[in-house]
């Protein structure tokens, strides 16, 4: 770590900063310093607020309450253009260059209209500023063709050519190999000890310790506490977890006050598993997920932690049959279904409910009638010869439109004008009905109010006492540890971690969420 704190005034100051969304307040009254010389660290879960103070500071957005200042004096960052004026770049997760431009092209735009880009000058600066921090970006390579690793530091190269003092990385490394991610961290050092100031947003504890000067958490849109560079230098790395842990997901600092884990359904630990995943694989672009190794027994919720994006969604859409595995085996009550149709998995008893309501779910211009039979179209007795059997389909959806308290005016309204909550009863309706043994829950919760969200978590309980397998996979720990039984914990595509639910839970999914082992 280098000394910091040789400015008495800090680059960037955000003071008192709100932001509010339609139903949710993004950033509640939040403060902080950012001082040159110094790598300040926002750690947070999904939806803490990091993603709005970013936009904020980087002209994206306004604050409706608060001030930002920069070196003291209050500024309007108006737009993109203004916050690079005054000194503030920001490089994305995922690159912003023009692929089939060279590096030298595409740090051009932003010249004024009338000029032509001076491309050797654009060139002989790049060369000048990679020397100067230390890595090698080549003016003449097209963008397309560098690394994940060698993007990132070229959009680093074109905020300084820009005149950037402080440089915003988020999620900067969630793209990159261990050895990328290094390199990053080793280029952050360089560049705070030539008087920059750094703003590293991750969800890795480990490399915001390797790499921080000064760490915040932010919390349901509050700044709830900073680790300052007196106490990372002179604490050691346990206690620095733990407290940031603490932080991060809201435990009380007594150990006895921790509450403990819901109490266990009847699941009998010799049963055989009702869901066995052995050794799946799948790609998708470029998320791989490999060698997923997972048991569900009748009864049991398995919760699926992690980060959004690291392969959560492919896992359950090769469980349900919707996309094709690499290798890998899938047996649901000892039979092998993964050559099965969707149909077929379905018809034995794998259920799934996705994530994606609308998109995905259901079909809005449907009626709510067809929604409840959206997956048996066609197939008796709600069809005979191709023809629908409606006294069938209505009673059907009388049933469980009462079962599921699903508040529509008609079984025949289109289920796309419902509320996002009743929308949710109908998915949650047609596949926990009939002959459901096991569960996947893709974000079942997810914009939910509080009464769905509630009664939501109490259908995914009971169809755990019923006896089902059920697979949790949700973004919110509070939901996980309220409702599973064992939990692991998927990172980059794999599985880093499992743990039972218990009074020391959330510290240790926190730390595999984290980056660490346990």
């Amino acid at each position: 770590m280098t000394d910091v704190h040789y400015a008495t005034t800090p680059l960037v100051a955000v003071r008192n900063v709100s932001k509010r969304f339609p139903g949710i307040l993004a950033n509640d009254r939040i403060t902080l310093a950012l001082w040159p010389g110094e790598v300040h660290v926002l750690l947070g879960e999904n939806g803490a607020g990091k993603s709005t103070l970013v936009g904020m500071l980087s002209g994206l957005q306004q604050p409706d309450e608060g001030e930002i200042l920069i070196n003291g004096e209050t500024q309007i960052l108006s737009s993109p253009r203004r916050a690079l004026q005054l000194g503030i770049g920001t490089v994305f997760q995922h690159s912003m260059m023009v692929p089939g431009l060279t590096v030298a092209e595409n740090m051009a735009p932003g010249s004024p209209w009338w000029q032509r880009p001076a491309r050797k000058r654009y060139a002989d600066d790049i060369r000048r500023i990679s020397q100067q921090i230390g890595v090698n970006v080549n003016p003449e390579s097209l963008a397309g063709s560098l690394s994940l690793g060698e993007q990132q530091q070229a959009e680093i190269v074109r905020s300084l050519l820009r005149g950037s003092r402080l440089l915003i990385l988020d999620e900067a490394t969630a793209m990159l190999t261990p050895a990328n991610a290094q390199e990053l961290g080793e280029l952050m050092r360089r560049l705070v000890a030539q008087g920059l100031a750094v703003v590293f947003i991750t969800h890795k504890l480990n490399e915001a310790l390797a790499y921080g000067d000064r760490i915040s958490v932010l919390r349901m849109g509050r700044n709830v506490g900073q680790i300052p560079p007196e106490r990372m230098k002179t604490r050691d790395t346990a206690s620095i977890t733990q407290e940031v842990v603490e932080l991060m997901f809201n435990l009380p600092a007594s150990p006895t006050a921790v509450p403990t884990a819901p109490p266990a359904r009847l699941m009998l630990q010799e049963e055989k598993p009702l869901l066995e995943i052995l050794a799946l694989g799948v790609t998708d672009g470029d998320m791989t997920v490999s060698h997923i190794e997972l048991k569900i027994r009748p009864g049991e919720i398995l919760g699926i932690a992690g980060i959004d994006g690291n392969g959560q969604k492919q896992l359950a859409e090769a469980l349900a049959g919707q996309r094709p595995l690499r290798e890998g085996r899938i047996f649901l009550q000892g039979v092998a279904i993964e050559e099965m149709s969707i149909g077929e998995r379905r018809r034995l008893g794998l259920r799934y409910v996705t994530d994606d309501r609308l998109g995905e779910g259901t079909v809005g211009s449907f009626s709510v009638a067809l929604n409840l039979l959206l997956k048996q179209i066609g197939n008796p007795p709600y069809w005979r010869r191709g023809i629908a059997q409606t006294a069938e389909i209505d009673a059907h959806a009388h049933q469980l439109v009462q079962q599921f308290d699903i508040r529509t005016p008609e079984i025949e309204t289109p289920c796309g004008t419902l509320s996002g909550g009743n929308i949710q009863k109908v998915l949650l309706a047609r596949e926990l009905s009939g002959q459901a043994r096991a569960v996947i829950f893709a974000k079942p919760t997810y914009g939910l109010d509080v009464q769905n969200i509630i009664a939501t978590r109490r259908r995914i309980r009971a169809a755990a006492d019923c006896g089902m397998a059920v697979m949790l996979i949700s973004t919110d720990l509070e939901e996980i540890i309220e409702l599973a039984d064992n939990i692991a914990v998927m990172s980059q595509g794999r599985i880093v971690g499992q743990v039972t639910n218990g009074s020391d839970a959330r510290q240790q999914v926190g730390k595999l969420m984290s980056g660490m082992t346990l």
